[in-house]
């Protein structure tokens, strides 16, 4: 499946202890039009308040239905602010986080003063306006395979540090910037603390070297406070055999879908699922 959510209503996309979650939602819902216990795998874990345009999740059923069943039936029993937009089905080997080949987030700032009331949960709000051609710049050091600890997060579980970005942009769609980044997977709060660093840059105009030398650093006490959770999206997984699956859907508040052209050299991919693991 692919399902869309806005984060500000989920203490996260996986399920916890307590609060409501995307997981649990879906999968009381799953369970009811299966009738049976569905257990599910998302493609990545979002962390609170953080939205989703195209989050691919599996499951195995034994129940027989059609697809638009699966649509339709499970919107039935889920919130407003949680949607199933399409289904498809996999051979056995699937799974939705280890067969993705990459992941693709947007984070969007918008520039106005005061801040709007209302969409005040679905942009990182600035008064300034942001130097866009300076962020872009700088953001190109990010691309290839790096050692990203200065962008990890404490807590983070992966055995490594390192990740391929296959592309990198920032551009401007009216008063949002958007940060737009494909990589072969994220380590925590990569991609937050990214903008987090590319805000600092603008704001105190640290010079279009500014990620190159955190990127150096090896350190995340050396970089800037990561950035809010309202403004990221995930907004694209890639699967090599399901094109389906694999489509971009950007929300329409970022503008004309033109602005995140960008073809993949997949001849470059680094990683193995083994090593992701």
């Amino acid at each position: 499946m692919v399902v869309e959510y806005v984060g500000s209503g989920f203490v996260g996309s996986q399920r916890q202890a307590s609060g409501r979650t995307v997981q649990q939602e879906l999968e009381d819902a799953l369970t009811k039009i299966a009738d049976h216990t569905v257990s599910t795998r998302f493609a990545g874990r979002t962390d609170s308040g953080v939205h989703a345009t195209h989050q691919v999740v599996s499951f195995e059923t034994t129940a027989t239905r059609p697809l638009s069943a699966w649509v339709k039936g499970t919107n039935t029993h889920i919130g407003h602010d949680l949607a199933v937009v399409d289904a498809q089905e996999v051979d056995a080997t699937f799974d939705a986080r280890f067969s993705a080949r990459w992941r693709r987030y947007c984070y969007v700032f918008g520039e106005a003063t005061p801040q709007p009331a209302i969409g005040h949960d679905l942009v990182h709000w600035v008064p300034q306006r942001l130097n866009v051609e300076e962020m872009h710049e700088a953001s190109q050091a990010l691309q290839g395979e790096h050692d990203f600890s200065s962008f990890r997060a404490a807590g983070c579980q992966s055995n490594t540090p390192s990740r391929y970005v296959h592309e990198i942009q920032v551009v401007r769609s009216g008063n949002l910037v958007i940060l737009d980044v494909i990589a072969n997977a994220f380590l925590l709060r990569m991609v937050r603390n990214i903008a987090g660093a590319l805000l600092e840059l603008s704001v105190n105009c640290r010079g279009v070297d500014y990620l190159a030398k955190l990127l150096a650093l090896l350190d995340r006490e050396a970089a800037p406070p990561t950035a809010a959770a309202q403004g990221l999206y995930l907004v694209q997984v890639h699967y090599d055999s399901y094109e389906r699956l694999s489509k971009l859907r950007v929300p329409l508040i970022l503008g004309p879908s033109s602005l995140f052209d960008v073809s993949i050299d997949m001849s470059e991919f680094r990683y193995s699922r083994s090593r992701l693991k």
